[in-house]
């Protein structure tokens, strides 16, 4: 049920690309309990005049590595779980691919369960 949409500048390998996909679904899976094989991705590489972001916001500053990852799933999870899933996939990040963790935004966006629908036109969650 998550749908994952990652955007970073252009230039990182498909390597690194993958490793993060994996970092951000093996938190999904571990912290916040989706399903096996519940895996949608859409990984984006961008120019980095295509990426329009502050220096700096809230105590963090921002560098060129800055990514953005936007989760659309179902509401439901608790703050302290949703807490522990930002800190798991920065921690991730940090020890697998050596990034810096000022540079990972997550925004989480909460939907009703009726708005997916997995092929043939099926509102598969919809009771």
């Amino acid at each position: 049920m998550p749908f994952v949409r990652i955007d970073l500048k252009r230039g990182k390998s498909a390597e690194y690309r993958k490793t993060l996909g994996e970092i951000v679904y093996k938190a999904m899976r571990e912290v916040i309990n989706v399903p096996e094989n519940d895996k949608f991705q859409v990984i984006t590489e961008h120019d980095r005049g295509d990426l329009n972001y502050a220096d700096n916001y809230l105590g963090n500053t921002y560098s060129d590595d800055l990514i953005f990852i936007q989760i659309t799933m179902n509401a439901g999870r608790t703050v302290e779980m949703k807490k522990a899933f930002y800190k798991r996939i920065v921690d991730d990040y940090q020890s697998q691919l050596q990034g810096r963790p000022d540079d990972v935004v997550i925004n989480l966006v909460e939907v009703a369960k009726e708005n997916w629908s997995f092929g043939h036109g099926i509102a598969q969650y919809a009771s």
